[in-house]
């Protein structure tokens, strides 16, 4: 049934006539299932942004989906709610010109097509700024160019406000608490033509006044007051509340954290007053874990911590996991204050033993971590980029024997040899001490499954014998990671890592059998199994100093927590530091699951060897599975 609005009727009769004649057929079929809802002439707007605004929605396909019916009351609010959505983004003609229920041969479901004249919109002709001379000249450039409303385009109504409220912050950003902005619009060169103007008074400029704690019971004023990033007396800068806040809630000791500057009403005092309001949570948390993944098998791990040791929002935890790949238990111990509020001080200490395809590992010793966060300079607008810079020095006593495999074949002796073992048990042992730096910066929008942002890690370690350990060589690992939105709800993943490691001789028992590099696996290339993708020995991986690996995910959602991945990942590893060759990778392609769970995805996946490695024995024979099945919990990256 297709109908049309008659142009000399008005509106609201038409709709009625119509929504009559549709509930007349569908009044005897109830439940009526939309096993479609489509939309026709909608070119200017996202069709899922409009859809997701609708009651009338069409059923999953899949058996288990959801199902929605198709209600007289629902639909005739849904046109006029994509009438109201067009004007909201600078549609004022906008309308819908049609529909269609289509009904199935049972009479007991309806597809729905609608039709939509968009008609012509409201143009942002020109941007106008004024009372910006506050902001330095490339502060207000970068403001321009970052706010969503745009010159040529529609005037969106949602858009305009966030591009006010941004403003806003700019300006608060530069020491004007009292500023206020206001968006205003003239006509422009035509009916369809608008000139903004956004307009800001700074006020007075200010400074920070008395800070107050309200809220905290155990934890005192003193401790709060120092995790702030501004003090009294220094220019008033919102991106400094905002961390600040950010910070207490860091600690895991407050459930509730509130920065907020007092600004008086009609007033501008050169100081404005500081009100820090928390709720402090339970000092002592256990947590939990179970798990399976196909590398690591059945896991259970254990969490306690205290997130007020000793006072001063001091954290101790105690933790321990057992699983096929590790097994073991440490005592970590933070300093959230450590001179300065943007330090703090880690120490760990730690037994853990490792079983890898490669090796057996056993760790004994501990580390001391110092904590820098950087703080966030420049526009406003940066203010979802974290960086954080620290310092480690390492001290563990390390024993570890090579894998059983290895040991068996007697061609391999010579080898053992020269990698530092005893060439009748396959042993070696030593003390790793070293200093370790690490940078990172990110703008990622989750640490578990994150959808836009990106991830920078650099990683600097030189271990020397003057530092009283067994082994010298100096690593560098640097990671990159990129997450970009390519639909409302699909996205593109990427990953790009690289390190070596070598010696300051050529003297390869310097770095130690466990620090090699090995590839494959779930979070590697996923065409092999774990550690199967290294230099060979005999058809076995022995490892090598200098790896490359990258990897490229499409991620698009199926049905509710449930999300598709297509994948493609390569890389490699060669024998010697800094000794590399991209004209030698392997390539691994395949299709994976995920499913959305409170404590991360619950991930499915299946790779697939494009080039194969010739010579690779598994299990003493060359492997004739060109494909590999992994399942684990969490992304791969």
């Amino acid at each position: 049934m297709l109908f049309l609005f008659p142009r000399r009727w008005p509106a609201a009769a038409a709709l009625c006539l119509l929504l009559g004649l549709v509930a007349g057929c569908l009044e005897q079929q109830s439940p009526i299932k939309v096993t479609s809802f489509k939309f026709n002439g909608v070119k200017s707007v996202k069709a899922g942004q409009l859809k997701s605004v609708l009651a009338t929605q069409g059923s999953s396909k899949l058996p288990w989906g959801a199902k929605h019916y198709f209600t007289r009351e629902q639909f005739d609010a849904d046109l006029k709610r994509i009438v109201a959505f067009y004007r909201d983004r600078g549609y004022p003609d906008a309308k819908v010109s049609s529909f269609d229920v289509k009904m199935n041969d049972t009479q007991d479901a309806v597809a729905v097509t609608v039709t939509v004249e968009e008609g012509q919109p409201i143009v942002v002709e020109q941007i106008e700024y004024v009372g910006f001379e506050a902001l330095p000249p490339d502060h207000l450039q970068e403001l321009k160019d970052r706010l969503a409303l745009k010159e040529k385009a529609p005037l969106d109504r949602a858009v305009a406000q966030a591009s006010r409220e941004s403003a806003l912050d700019e300006i608060k950003d530069h020491g004007f608490p009292y500023a206020t902005v206001r968006l205003t619009e003239r006509p422009g060169s035509n009916d369809h033509a608008r000139i903004v103007t956004i307009t800001t008074t700074p006020g007075k400029l200010a400074r920070y006044g008395e800070v107050t704690v309200d809220g905290n019971t155990s934890v005192s004023d003193n401790v709060v007051k120092r995790q702030l990033t501004f003090r009294p007396n220094w220019r008033y800068r919102l991106s400094q509340v905002e961390e600040s806040q950010r910070r207490l809630y860091g600690l895991e000791t407050f459930d509730f954290v509130n920065v907020e500057a007092q600004v008086p009403e009609g007033e501008q005092p050169d100081t404005v007053p500081v009100k820090v309001t928390v709720t402090e949570g339970k000092h002592r948390k256990v947590n939990f874990g179970v798990g399976y993944g196909s590398e690591e098998k059945a896991r259970v791990s254990a969490d306690w911590r205290h997130v007020n040791f000793f006072g001063g929002a001091r954290t101790m935890q105690l933790e321990g996991s057992y699983s096929a790949l590790s097994k073991g238990g440490a005592a970590n111990f933070r300093q959230p204050y450590f001179f300065g509020p943007r330090n703090n001080l880690q120490l760990t200490a730690q037994a853990w033993h490792r079983n890898e395809p490669a090796y057996t590992l056993t760790t004994t010793g501990g580390r001391a971590i110092v904590q820098h966060i950087l703080p966030r300079p420049g526009p406003f607008s940066q203010r979802t980029a974290g960086s954080t810079v620290s310092v480690a020095y390492v001290n563990e006593f390390q024993d570890y024997t090579v894998s059983d495999e290895a040991l068996r074949d007697p061609t391999f002796l010579k080898t053992l040899i020269a990698l530092g073992f005893d060439p009748l048990n396959g042993h070696a042992h030593g003390t790793l001490s070293s200093f370790a730096f690490d940078a990172t910066r990110g703008t990622t929008d989750s640490t578990i499954n994150a959808r836009r942002g990106y991830l920078l890690n650099a990683h600097v370690e030189q271990a020397n014998r003057f530092l009283g350990g067994d082994f010298r060589f100096t690593e560098t690992i640097l990671e990159g990671r990129y997450f970009q939105p390519i639909t409302d709800r699909a996205l593109v993943a990427v990953k790009v890592r690289g390190g070596s490691i070598g010696s300051f001789s050529d003297e390869n028992l310097l770095v130690p059998f466990y620090r090699r590099y090995w590839l494959g696996g779930a979070d590697s290339l996923r065409g092999w199994g774990r550690f199967e993708v290294a230099p060979l020995f005999d058809g076995l991986p022995v490892g090598g100093h200098t790896m490359v690996q990258s990897s490229l995910e499409v991620r698009v959602p199926i049905w509710g927590n449930l999300t598709g991945v297509a994948f493609a990942d390569a890389g490699n590893v060669w024998n010697n530091a800094w000794d590399f060759n991209l004209n030698d990778l392997r390539y691994d392609v395949g299709p994976g699951l995920r499913y959305l769970t409170p404590i991360g995805p619950i991930r499915v996946d299946l790779g697939y060897q494009i080039n194969p490695i010739p010579g690779l024995l598994i299990d003493g024979k060359e492997q004739s599975r060109r494909f590999r099945f992994h399942f684990s919990i969490g992304q791969a990256f």
